[in-house]
């Protein structure tokens, strides 16, 4: 049983927490930090399993915390895999619209990537994007040019070997689940189930467990986590050719997500992806996947029925899509007409949190709140592994300003 103390404990070891914990650790180099993970490695859920794209910034509304961490760490986390050999490239992106209807919201995103400052960023003919993508079926489109592709799990484990390397008592603790949490003055017991740690400021970058690592510290959170699982399919090797870099469609604003795509990966591998469906584990990657408790928690809350209504069509045709690689190539045929049955194959999945409100709305902005000695990172959807040493950054001005480090 451990007795071991630190100054910040960070509770979960995505790359939102890695960051963080670096970025503390770089400005407060004298304070220990302990990086708590319940699974065997880091970056294990949402960071180890999304698309690996770096976002431009392009989507989000200007002024908004997604659009300005976006952007700041995009530059800064480009500036990192280039300091540090963390496999990336810098590809750039084509958004192709198919229909007519597409336009005018092409426009609005043409119009969101300029006031967000977002560098790169030109209107392009459907002529243009066929000599980008030679596949793609278009009426016109953007080119984002700083976009890329990196292995965030990559990154993530040099953030935890950067700032256990810049103080010794530092720590990245694998394997430890939290369990429970008891103050005791101003000191914190955390107690796991690897045994109890002692620490004077804690930070929660929990992810798909944001809102119960939340309510066990005590915080009044009225909203919940909700998960939706995302399939990939792969192209098969013969198939590869059909996609350059990367292919996404107009995103419906009417749907909160941005719709599938088409990635290729580090690795050289090209993804298909992702649908968006309800998941009846919030770390449930299979599709027949299900806890109980996860399904109770999520089915008892309003916030998810009032999403189910307000998406009613979205969600059944995202179901018919999870279950039928028919219906999922249809769809992928709208940008890439010439592919087939026998060109794709199932791939990975991946679980995204959404901190859903009472009303049902998923498109919230990142969200960052103060609880006595505690920071909590309480909604932290994409482009959050884009932007996580930017939010890093946020978090560590908050632990200057609330918890007054001094270096």
């Amino acid at each position: 049983m451990s007795n071991q103390s630190f100054d910040v404990a960070i509770i979960g070891g995505g790359i939102v927490g890695a960051a963080t914990a670096y970025k503390i650790q770089e400005n407060f180099p004298n304070l220990s930090v302990g990086l708590f993970e319940k699974e065997a490695f880091l970056a294990p859920h949402q960071t180890g399993n999304n698309s690996g794209v770096i976002h431009s910034g392009i989507y989000y509304k200007p002024g908004s915390y997604k659009a300005k961490n976006c952007v700041d760490g995009r530059r800064e986390l480009v500036k990192f895999a280039k300091d540090h050999n963390i496999p990336h490239d810098i590809c750039g992106k084509v958004i192709a619209a198919t229909d007519e209807k597409e336009l005018p919201f092409l426009n609005k995103i043409y119009e969101h990537g300029i006031a967000n400052g977002v560098e790169g960023v030109e209107k392009i003919t459907a002529e243009q994007i066929a000599k980008i993508e030679p596949s793609v079926n278009s009426i016109a489109g953007l080119f984002v040019g700083c976009t890329g592709i990196i292995d965030y799990r990559a990154a993530t484990e040099k953030m935890g070997e950067l700032f256990t390397a810049k103080n010794t008592e530092s720590k990245v603790l694998l394997n430890h689940k939290v369990e429970d949490l008891v103050r005791e003055g101003e000191i914190t017991v955390i107690h796991t189930n690897k045994g109890n740690y002692k620490a004077k400021f804690l930070i929660f970058c929990g992810g798909l467990f944001a809102d119960r690592l939340a309510r066990k510290d005590g915080v009044d959170l009225k909203e919940k986590v909700v998960g939706f699982r995302g399939d990939y399919y792969e192209l098969e090797e013969h198939a590869k050719h059909k996609v350059k870099n990367l292919i996404y469609p107009v995103p419906d604003p009417a749907f909160p997500f941005l719709g599938v795509h088409f990635t290729r990966m580090t690795n050289g591998e090209i993804e298909c992806g992702p649908n968006a469906v309800f998941t009846f584990k919030r770390e449930g990657y299979n599709k027949t996947d299900f806890s109980l408790k996860d399904t109770v928690d999520a089915l008892s809350y309003s916030g998810t029925w009032k999403l189910f209504f307000n998406n009613m069509s979205y969600g059944i045709n995202e179901y018919r899509r999870a279950f039928s690689k028919k219906l999922f190539l249809k769809t992928l045929q709208r940008l890439i007409p010439s592919l087939k049955m026998e060109d794709i194959k199932p791939g990975r999945a991946g679980v995204r949190a959404l901190l859903l409100s009472q009303d049902g709305d998923t498109k919230d902005d990142f969200r960052i709140e103060y609880y006595k000695n505690s920071i909590h990172v309480l909604n932290a959807p994409s482009p959050a592994a884009t932007a996580a040493l930017a939010i890093g950054n946020e978090v560590k001005n908050m632990a200057e300003k609330y918890f007054k480090l001094t270096k």
